[in-house]
């Protein structure tokens, strides 16, 4: 069972969800804090280059199956053209004015 973007609890978190489903690359930037890094499966990785190629030119699409940590944290199925669906980890930092400073993804 899926847990809809409308009911996560972070409202970043949400927002993050929201902009992946809807391919809206601008909306996503939007929620990032201007020096916002990212890491997948332990390594950190170009965030723009890691964006364009995993998400918005792949379709990527996320179904949120749980949330911990006060929604900052997820596990998903997540998919793309690039590597069809997995199930997948998401940790996320917020700063104070609401912006992510920081994901990390992996599979679960």
């Amino acid at each position: 069972m899926t847990i809809s973007p409308a009911k996560l609890s972070d409202p970043a978190v949400r927002a993050f969800v929201n902009a992946v489903n809807a391919h809206d690359r601008d909306g996503f930037l939007a929620l990032l804090a201007p020096d916002a890094t990212m890491s997948d499966d332990g390594s950190d990785r170009d965030l723009d280059d890691w964006i364009d190629r995993e998400i918005f030119s792949s379709n990527g699409h996320l179904d949120v199956e749980g949330e911990g940590r006060d929604g900052r944290s997820l596990v998903a199925r997540y998919r793309n053209d690039a590597w069809g669906e997995m199930r997948t980890r998401w940790s996320f930092t917020v700063d104070e004015e609401g912006r992510i400073t920081r994901f990390e993804t992996g599979q679960a």
